[in-house]
C-alpha cells in the first residue's frame, strides 16, 4: 500500500509510537518493505530468516476468555460453555446447559502501552436436546492516538477500535457428531477518515464465516474410570479481503484452521481432570522472497511493475486460492510451512465441579512469530455466577510485549439461576 506510516506527537513516549506502528502494520495499513533475499539463497538460508505472516484485523485471533487462556490457549475441543463461538460453535449442540452468557476483559499489551483492551461478550441457548443457538460482540479498543504531520503538526485525534459481531448455529448429526457454523461481521477503524498526504482513509469492513465440527465419544473407561474424548475441527474467517483506503490494495483477514483433541476422567465423584491439545494455522498466502539488485534494492519487472519473486509465490491472489495455497507457498519449501504450525497444550482440574485450576502452553516458531508463553488459570463456580481469571507468563529470553497478561471472565448460569428460583418457591 501506498500510505505513509504515521507520525506520533513528540509529548508521547516512544512505546506509543511503537503501538502504532505495530497495529498499522498489523492491520494491513502500513506495509513495509518486501522481504529481503537474492536469487543465491540456500534452502537453509532461507530458514534462517524470519517470515512472519501478517493479515488484517488479527484481534480476531486473540483468545477472548479466561478459560481457554488459562490453557495455553486451548479451546477447540473443551467442553462447551458460552464462549465456544470463537473456538468452535458445533461444540455448543453438546451442552448439558440449556442456557449460558459470558462476559471477559483483557488489558492487552500493557507492557507497551496502558490502554489497550479486548472485550468480549457470548451467549448461546439450547434448542430443544440437538440444537443449539448463540452469538457475541468482540469489541477491541487501541487507546487513544494524536496523530501529526511529517513536520510535526497535529491533524487529529482518534481512537482506533475493532469489533466483530457474530451469530451461530449448531447442529447434532448423530450421538457424537455435530456440525456448525458461524456468520461474521467485521468493522476496523484505524484512522477515523484522517486524510494522510492527500489520500483519504476508512473504515474496513469484511463478512467472513467459521465451518466446524465435532466429535464427542462418552463411552470411554481408563483405568475403570469414565471418560470422555472429544475432537474438533474449526475453520475460522472464511472472508472477504478488508481495504482502508479506496486506491489501496485489499489485505486478508486471519483465515484459520485450528484441530484438537481433549480428554478428561471423571476420577471420582469430586474430581475431574482434562488434558488438551491444539494445533492451529493460518490459511493465507506465505510472504515471498525478492530478489535484489546490485544496491540491496528489490528488483521491478519492468512489463509487470512488480517485484521478482526469487522464492516462495505471489501474495497477491484470491481467497480461494490463498487458502488452499497456504499448505505449499512457503520460499523454504515444506519445512518452513511446518514452520507454521502452532502448538498449544493445557490441563484443567476440577473439584466438585466448583473450584478449577488451569495451565498451558504455546509454542510459536522464532521465525513466525515466536510467541513462547506458559498459563497459569483458575476458576470458581458458586450459585449461578462463575468467575475466572488467567495469567501470562511469556518464556522469550527477551522482554515480550505479552507479559503479564491478564484475563477475567463472568459467566452466569441460568439453568442454575431457574433451579434456584424453583427451590426458593417450593419453599414458600
Amino acid at each position: 500500500m501506498n500510505f505513509p506510516i504515521f507520525a506520533i506527537t513528540p509529548s508521547m513516549r516512544m512505546k506509543r509510537s511503537i503501538q502504532l506502528s505495530v497495529l498499522l502494520s498489523a492491520a494491513g495499513v502500513v506495509l513495509a518493505g518486501p522481504g529481503i533475499g537474492q536469487t543465491t539463497l540456500t534452502t537453509d538460508q532461507l530458514l534462517g530468516q524470519i517470515n512472519t505472516i501478517t493479515t488484517a484485523v488479527p484481534f480476531l485471533l486473540i483468545s477472548p476468555d479466561s478459560r481457554s487462556g488459562g490453557m495455553g490457549e486451548c479451546g477447540v475441543a473443551t467442553s462447551p460453555d458460552a464462549n465456544a463461538i470463537h473456538w468452535n460453535a458445533s461444540k455448543l449442540a453438546f451442552s448439558d446447559k440449556k442456557m449460558g452468557f459470558g462476559v471477559s476483559y483483557t488489558p492487552w499489551l500493557r507492557a507497551l502501552v496502558p490502554d489497550i483492551n479486548l472485550a468480549y461478550l457470548s451467549f448461546f441457548a439450547k434448542k430443544g436436546k440437538d440444537q443449539a443457538i448463540g452469538g457475541s460482540l468482540r469489541y477491541f479498543s487501541l487507546g487513544n492516538i494524536t496523530f501529526t504531520d511529517v513536520v510535526g503538526n497535529t491533524i487529529g485525534q482518534y481512537k482506533p477500535n475493532e469489533f466483530a459481531i457474530d451469530f451461530a448455529y449448531s447442529r447434532k448429526l448423530g450421538d457424537r457428531f455435530a456440525g456448525g457454523m458461524a456468520a461474521r461481521f467485521i468493522h476496523s477503524n484505524l484512522t477515523g477518515g484522517i486524510n494522510v498526504q492527500g489520500a483519504a482513509t476508512k473504515a474496513g469492513t469484511s463478512f467472513a464465516v467459521d465451518l466446524s465440527g465435532t466429535y464427542r465419544n462418552d463411552d470411554i473407561k481408563i483405568s475403570d474410570k469414565k471418560s470422555v474424548i472429544m475432537a474438533g475441527i474449526n475453520i475460522s474467517n472464511i472472508g472477504s479481503k478488508i481495504s482502508y483506503s479506496n486506491t489501496a490494495n485489499k489485505d486478508f483477514i486471519p483465515i484459520n484452521l485450528r484441530l484438537g483433541s481433549t480428554l478428561t476422567t471423571h476420577m471420582d465423584d469430586y474430581n475431574d481432570l482434562s488434558f488438551s491439545i491444539d494445533i492451529n494455522k493460518l490459511l493465507v498466502p506465505t510472504p515471498p522472497v525478492y530478489e535484489l539488485d546490485a544496491n540491496g534494492s528489490p528488483k521491478v519487472d519492468p512489463n509487470t511493475g512488480e517485484y521478482i519473486i526469487a522464492a516462495g509465490k505471489d501474495p497477491n491472489r484470491s481467497v480461494p486460492a490463498g487458502i488452499f495455497g497456504s499448505f505449499s507457498d512457503a520460499p523454504a519449501g515444506f519445512k518452513e510451512e511446518m514452520r507454521e504450525l502452532n502448538f498449544t497444550t493445557g490441563m484443567e482440574y476440577y473439584y466438585n465441579k466448583q473450584f478449577a485450576v488451569r495451565a498451558g502452553y504455546f509454542y510459536e516458531h522464532p521465525t513466525k512469530g515466536n510467541r513462547q508463553f506458559f498459563t497459569l488459570g483458575a476458576g470458581l463456580r458458586y450459585n449461578v455466577f462463575g468467575l475466572d481469571f488467567a495469567y501470562l507468563i511469556p518464556t522469550n529470553r527477551q522482554r515480550s510485549p505479552l507479559e503479564n497478561t491478564l484475563r477475567f471472565t463472568l459467566t452466569f448460569d441460568f439453568d442454575a439461576f431457574k433451579s434456584q428460583n424453583k427451590e426458593s418457591g417450593d419453599s414458600k
